[in-house]
């Protein structure tokens, strides 16, 4: 095994980099391999699900997030090894790999058992959100053509390795984006999940317009849109001015309280309000609910549990984002462990694209070529915003027949300013599709 063989082992199993730990003596099976002191590997390493456990006689409070995890072994085969997770201690806050070799039928024991320092971990994620590794001991061939190798970025605790087969995703997507702007106005569509171009008649068709045009289908999976890029469609009155638009960075259900234990009807009932604009029998839950702000009309008022706002930092697992009434009862919840999935799947590399659109004689968009880049997130910077007030729950819940037959359509928000957007990221920059 060399370098370039290494490489494209990673390339054929469809990775479009490959990360590299630089092991301590510490990393090693019994002590959990170090990750970084966030959540901010989230980002790079795709998670099934996490579980909270609470601390006991030895044990720390932590998060546990199960990986798709398999070792390639030395004939480019790929073994799983099922226990595989990822553990979260939010009081420190560090992220730590373990359970890499059980239940494995060749995993690297001899190199992952020991404290070697120098042993370099090489990781992958391939196009099912599977993660590939390999790992070598500081003396072989390939640590000594890794010192070498030039171009070599980094990314958290990891050297980033670009493979040299992958199409640079951020060059491609302003490409598109450029082409969009150049087609001026256009009619308002969507492409459906069996790939068909349909007219769009809702309000929310500025963003299924500019997924179209992406060749984005319709769909409800937690991933990134394009090319690993979530791309979100904001409305402004002006393409050139973009700093004060409303824009909506996530719609999660609630996990928990009255909402999710007895549903939304006796919810609504319970906390909403008849219609502003006067339509008979229908019930409305709506407005900007922010933290430690009582809401006028629902009563309702946002408070994040489990969340330290001076060090801005996570300190409980069973942590939430809870909707309290006037009695000190849980309207509705949303448990931290869900949320970070939420946001970190989807938002490590985010472009949000401004729009103007008309409704008379047919619905349509016109898309801006300033457009704003993201990247790099934790979960923990979305807290920090709602916790000042810049990122709020504004939920769009409606019940119609309220006495007859109810229907009920719910959609909740979380939403930022978008001069707010780049407290989110560890980059963030506004480029102009036409220079590049």
């Amino acid at each position: 095994m060399n370098l370039e063989k290494l490489k494209s082992l990673f390339t054929k199993n469809g990775c479009q980099k490959i990360y590299v730990k630089r092991l301590a003596p510490n990393d090693n099976s019994k002590n959990q391999v170090y990750l970084g002191g966030s959540f901010e590997v989230l980002n790079i390493l795709p998670i099934s699900k996490i579980i909270t456990e609470p601390a006991g006689d030895w044990k720390k409070e932590r998060f546990k997030a199960a990986l798709n995890f398999s070792w390639i072994g030395e004939d480019g085969n790929l073994y799983p090894a099922r226990q595989s997770q990822l553990i979260l201690y939010p009081k420190y806050p560090e992220v730590r790999f373990s359970g890499f070799l059980n239940q494995c039928d060749n995993a690297p024991s001899e190199l992952m058992t020991q404290r070697l320092a120098n042993r370099l971990l090489f990781l992958g994620v391939t196009e099912d959100r599977t993660i590939i590794g390999y790992v070598i001991s500081p003396s072989s061939d390939i640590a000594a053509e890794f010192e070498k190798h030039p171009h070599i970025q980094e990314e958290g605790v990891f050297k980033v390795i670009e493979l040299a087969q992958t199409t640079n995703s951020r060059q491609k997507l302003l490409n598109e984006l450029k082409r969009i702007y150049k087609l001026d106005w256009i009619p308002s569509k969507s492409l459906t999940p069996q790939g068909k171009i349909v007219p769009c008649t809702a309000s929310q068709c500025g963003g299924y317009t500019l997924e179209a045009e992406l060749g984005i289908r319709r769909n409800g999976r937690s991933e990134p849109d394009f090319l690993g890029w979530e791309v979100k469609n904001f409305h402004v009155n002006n393409l050139l001015r973009t700093s004060s638009s409303v824009i909506t960075l996530m719609t999660p259900e609630p996990t928990g309280g009255l909402y999710k234990i007895q549903g939304k009807d006796d919810f609504i009932r319970q906390y909403g309000y008849g219609d502003l604009k006067g339509r008979e029998d229908r019930i409305n839950f709506g407005g900007v609910h922010k933290v430690g702000v009582k809401h006028k009309r629902t009563r309702l008022k946002l408070e994040l549990v489990g969340f330290d706002k001076e060090h801005n930092k996570i300190r409980n697992t069973d942590g939430k984002i809870v909707l309290i009434d006037e009695k000190d009862r849980e309207a509705a919840s949303w448990n931290f462990a869900s949320m970070i999935i939420h946001w970190n799947t989807k938002h490590n590399q985010a472009c949000y694209v401004p729009s103007l659109s008309e409704k008379e004689p047919e619905r349509k968009y016109k898309y801006g070529n300033n457009v704003i880049l993201g990247i790099g997130t934790d979960f923990q910077l979305f807290l920090k915003e709602m916790q000042l007030g810049h990122i709020y729950y504004d939920p769009g819940i409606k019940m119609e027949n309220a006495s007859k037959k109810p229907e009920v359509k719910a959609r909740s928000q979380f939403r930022i300013k978008s001069g707010y957007l780049s407290q989110l990221y560890k980059e963030n920059e506004v480029v102009n599709t036409l220079s590049i």
